[in-house]
């Protein structure tokens, strides 16, 4: 019997071990995506206790605590910390076979130097080492960054940001490491949203840009645009329900939007039409930009209306929508492609479904300003676990060339998620070492390096343009 997560946790074969440990466990993290508070960073915040760390934001942890029949005053409610901690412990003896004991445990090995295992008997042991270890200034934000060898960081930020944190931190040179904006302009293109009004009033102060119809609408998020890439923004996110493609005149859109924007009601129809025109403006603009555009989809919301109206969103109440049409999302493609306005992009569908359907569109859309310009993003949310992982990379090795892949992100907002990607990368070197075991790839080590390497660190930072 194997040790409990020991340093061949899950390599089986001694080629995996060799493209872990000699290849894929030094190198460094370019995080591309994910949602961590840039103020936290530039105020180098020391967390008080392991539940702020763990518990505070988790919805992966709170859906796990539900359940196990957990009280949500002891998850989200005004339990104590520490009743909250061991309501934790208490779950996670039971997550056997999930990503979240992987993630946790290998947490406390790497940060806290705990390898034994978390349940509710050992709680108290376990409260009481991490928030020693918490109060020590090596396990500050910045910190715990630069043990986990991260190089570059690219959080999500709204168009009406100010960005005061980024500045914040460009300016400080005693913080080697970057930390850049990523647009994430949903709000500007949610207009079924009942703040949308709102929200579009908000945009116009902030860009000077009185905004009464579309071409308004797009002179403001120019603005903002170029406003993100002098603050060293490249790369765009889209949450969308799915790739839509309902193509209209450009003054069909402008009379939904004016619609929409005097705080009329619009149909479900006129909803995909002006993504469609949104989706296709920004698009435009981000290959003049150079810049990434990120697109995931296949996510349906805030399901339990009873505790969104108590808790509101991302608090754990998602899940797979199995609603995405692929043609839709190649026409969408093609309607950039025709004019040469494609950007460099990354397709991420919370649907494992799809793994295929994108593998093959991908084939359809490719070009000469990056290898692998339209890539399949790693496995997402719910199938960030081995299962996914393995699956997304088969797909793509299947129906692609895997070597291109930009690799794993941590998609989360805690400071302690970087061992994500060792969790990613063991899984990746075990995939790769199989089919090297099994004689369906040669022992060639200079290329198998090349591969490795690339997939957890290189091909990110050339697909990207990071300058690092």
């Amino acid at each position: 019997m194997k040790a409990f997560m020991d340093k061949d946790f899950l390599l089986s074969t001694e080629t995996s071990k060799k493209l872990f440990h000699e290849y894929a466990e030094t190198m460094p993290i370019v995080d591309y995506h994910c949602h961590i508070n840039p103020q936290e960073i530039a105020e180098d915040r020391k967390f008080e206790n392991i539940t702020q760390v763990w518990l505070g934001g988790d919805h992966y942890k709170w859906r796990q605590m539900r359940s196990n029949g957990v009280d949500e005053y002891y998850i989200t409610g005004g339990a104590s910390d520490r009743e909250k901690f061991q309501k934790w412990a208490e779950t996670l003896g039971k997550a056997i076979g999930n990503p979240l004991y992987h993630w946790s445990h290998l947490e406390l090995q790497r940060y806290f130097g705990y390898t034994g295992y978390l349940n509710g008997d050992t709680a108290e042991e376990v409260w009481n080492l991490c928030n020693k270890k918490l109060q020590e200034d090596d396990m500050s934000v910045r910190n715990i960054i630069r043990k986990s060898n991260v190089k570059l960081i690219c959080t999500t930020d709204d168009p009406i940001d100010d960005l005061k944190w980024h500045k914040v931190l460009a300016e400080d040179e005693s913080f080697e490491v970057k930390v850049l904006p990523a647009w994430r302009p949903d709000k500007a293109m949610n207009l079924e949203k009942p703040e949308y009004p709102e929200y579009m009033k908000k945009l116009s102060q902030v860009s000077g840009v009185e905004i009464a119809d579309f071409a308004d609408l797009k002179e403001a998020l120019l603005k903002r645009m170029e406003f993100f890439a002098q603050m060293g923004c490249s790369v765009s996110d889209h949450a969308l329900e799915y790739v839509m493609y309902a193509p209209a005149a450009e003054e069909k859109v402008n009379e939904i939007f004016k619609k929409r924007l005097n705080g009329e009601s619009i149909s479900r129809e006129e909803e995909m039409i002006f993504k469609t025109a949104f989706m296709q403006f920004v698009g435009k603009e981000y290959h003049k930009k150079n810049w990434v555009m990120q697109i995931h989809y296949g996510c349906k919301r805030d399901n339990n209306a009873f505790m969104y109206e108590q808790l509101g969103p991302d608090t754990g109440y998602d899940c797979i929508n199995n609603y995405a049409p692929s043609a839709q999302t190649a026409d969408f493609l093609n309607s950039l492609i025709a004019s040469n306005e494609l950007p460099k992009t990354i397709l991420y569908s919370l649907n494992p479904n799809d793994n295929e359907a994108i593998g093959t569109i991908l084939g359809c859309f490719q070009g000469t300003e990056a290898a692998g310009k339209i890539q399949q993003g790693s496995a997402w949310w719910f199938n960030d676990h081995k299962t996914g992982m393995i699956a997304q990379m088969t797909s793509l090795a299947n129906l692609g060339l895997l070597a291109n892949f930009v690799g794993m992100l941590t998609d989360s907002r805690s400071f302690l998620s970087y061992t994500r990607h060792e969790y990613f990368r063991r899984i990746l070197c075990k995939l790769i070492g199989g089919w090297v075991e099994n004689g369906e790839y040669p022992a060639d080590y200079k290329t198998l390096k090349e591969i490795v390497c690339g997939i957890s660190y290189n091909n990110a930072v050339d697909y990207f343009g990071f300058d690092l």
